[in-house]
């Protein structure tokens, strides 16, 4: 385990199994120590699963990655050794789908300006004109990614009066031109693949509704973050709402200082019965290619 995750996950799914649990940030100095005599690797988001990596355990038969995404890891390289890749879909919908709303809100409703004010001591009583933010009844909601997270993030967009447009792979590429010509909040709900990384740069942002609102609890790399700090600095863009970052756990400078862009620590999934699950749905399929059952919810 590459850190510690919630239990009962490893102490109940994979008791009839040595486990060894590393430090939090400690990956890149633990792991050659504890893989060569490994025969699973349960990783997390943060930690990359790489050739050389692999070329550390020769024993390894499962990469149970705690994440739906899979972009930390190599899964051409896994394929050609053998590993089996896994990864966890479904148990983290609903609460990526309810952040995603959460900063939805947050930008278009000026929260964070709002926070600021009454903790500054400075509020002195309501104001025809203090702080207007933007209704979001009759506007349009762009979904890029309309897989199981876009769709429930899409489901709760009528209980706010939104009209939908979404994008899936495979889509024209005037699906998405349509997209950022029509959204009046876009949000991300794409994995990263090299087709994904970068989509989201100056040229598309230039394209976007003057005002817009983007919202990224995605993958970071998606979005080109110099060029989204210069579209909001300039006014183009109406504000951001970022989970996820495209070095992170780094944030582009040039974001950190605008009032109308809300920064989360990666949060997508964080709610004690979505980690619970995702702890719990690694572990199993771990314990199942170990077992020499079939996993689940196999990537690679």
């Amino acid at each position: 385990m590459s850190q510690p995750l919630p239990e009962p996950s490893t102490s109940e799914l994979l008791a009839g199994f040595e486990v060894v649990v590393g430090r939090p940030g400690a990956w890149e100095s633990e792991a050659p120590h504890h893989l060569p005599g490994s025969d699973a690797l349960v990783p997390t988001p943060r930690e990359r699963v790489t050739e050389a990596l692999l070329a550390l355990a020769p024993r390894l038969k499962v990469v149970a990655n705690c994440a739906v995404g899979t972009d930390n890891v190599d899964l051409d390289a896994c394929r050609r050794r053998g590993v089996v890749v896994t990864n966890t879909p479904g148990v983290l919908t609903e609460a990526t789908a309810d952040l995603t709303w959460l900063l939805i809100l947050a930008v278009t409703r000026r929260f964070r300006e709002g926070d600021a004010l009454i903790r500054s001591g400075s509020w002195d009583g309501w104001k025809p004109l203090e702080l207007l933010g933007t209704s979001l009844d009759g506007r349009t909601l762009g979904v890029y990614g309309m897989g199981r997270i876009g769709k429930a993030v899409a489901r709760r967009a009528e209980a706010f009066g939104m009209r939908v447009v979404g994008t899936v792979e495979g889509d024209p590429p005037e699906a998405f031109e349509r997209l950022l010509a029509e959204s009046d909040v876009l949000t991300i709900h794409a994995p990263l693949t090299p087709a994904t990384r970068g989509r989201f740069g100056a040229p598309e942002l230039a394209r976007m509704k003057e005002g817009a609102v983007l919202v990224n609890t995605a993958r970071g790399p998606v979005v080109d973050e110099p060029s989204l700090a210069s579209a909001l600095a300039s006014g183009h863009l109406g504000g951001a709402g970022l989970d996820v970052f495209e070095k992170e756990p780094a944030v582009h400078p040039g974001l950190l200082g605008l009032p109308n862009v809300v920064l989360l620590p990666h949060l997508g999934s964080a709610t004690t019965e979505s980690r619970l699950g995702m702890a719990r749905t690694a572990c199993e399929e771990a314990a199942r290619v170990l077992r020499g059952e079939e996993p689940r919810n196999r990537v690679a």
